[in-house]
């Protein structure tokens, strides 16, 4: 994994995102690694839904085997957790 710092992050803003962390009983740096990770989904969201209209503009049919898609994705994030090679 990878560390990534933030600088110049503004007192009052630090302040806001320590107190929801409180709230919801996790550290600010958790807290923040749920953020990255929640944004990090909805880009990927985002790009399969931009692939699917350009391929459904095209005509063509589309199968999607979704419970072998999710498997394949509870794999990768398996994967991703525990830092080892993905199926």
């Amino acid at each position: 994994m990878v560390a990534v710092q933030i600088r110049d992050v503004p007192d009052e803003v630090r302040d806001v995102l320590a107190r929801e962390a409180e709230q919801r009983g996790k550290s600010l740096q958790s807290f923040l690694l749920e953020i990255l990770e929640r944004e990090a989904r909805s880009a990927r969201n985002r790009a399969f839904v931009i692939d699917f209209a350009a391929i459904r503009g095209t005509g063509r049919e589309i199968s999607i085997d979704v419970p072998e898609l999710i498997s394949q994705e509870r794999d990768a994030r398996e994967a991703r957790l525990l830092g080892t090679p993905s199926k």
